[in-house]
């Protein structure tokens, strides 16, 4: 899925508690977060995002994290254990060319692709096996950085992921990035 990797020592500037004042992960996905949901994080990195996913899904829910690299995973695990958290976590590590969650189809509530299409080798197959992994009323929440992510670009993301079934809702608004709510049509 990577040809261009974000290193793990960026992976700390990610994670840091600055970047809440920009991008709160409450008040991005908390609207969409329900206790008891199954969320998927793809790119979890060291876990800006899942944290927070983990308290919102409660002790019912879960958050399936998959990276690329097992050294950001290693690092996630190690801060969701100082935050008790680490029972609602499933951490993965996958492949450059399979996410490995063929076993989640048709069962997560909410997926989150944040600053991470970009980096796939493959963003069509990354995207399908992200639609496949949804309920028929899940939602993903898609986001890219503004830097590195042309508006031509991200609507080519958007039309992949049309391709896939998945349709804009909302246009969310995010510090620094383009992004989307997307759902599959009623």
């Amino acid at each position: 899925m990577a040809e261009h990797v974000c290193p793990v020592w960026v992976g700390h500037l990610l994670a840091s508690p600055i970047r809440k004042w920009l991008q709160h992960p409450d008040k991005l996905l908390g609207p969409y977060l329900a206790p008891g949901a199954l969320a998927l994080d793809v790119g979890s990195a060291m876990g800006f995002f899942s944290l927070p996913m983990a308290r919102r899904v409660g002790t019912g829910g879960k958050v399936v994290c998959v990276d690329l690299q097992p050294r950001m995973l290693e690092k996630l695990a190690g801060r969701a254990r100082r935050a008790g958290l680490l029972e609602r976590l499933e951490l993965r590590a996958c492949e450059a060319e399979d996410l490995g969650i063929d076993d989640l189809r048709g069962r997560v509530d909410l997926a989150l692709a944040f600053a991470m299409v970009h980096e796939s080798r493959s963003p069509d197959r990354l995207l399908g096996q992200i639609a496949a992994s949804l309920k028929p009323t899940g939602r993903l929440f898609l986001a890219e950085p503004r830097g590195h992510v042309s508006a031509a670009a991200f609507q080519a993301t958007l039309e992949l992921s049309a391709r896939q079934g998945l349709a804009v809702v909302e246009e969310p608004r995010v510090w620094r990035s383009r992004a989307a709510l997307l759902t599959r049509p009623a």
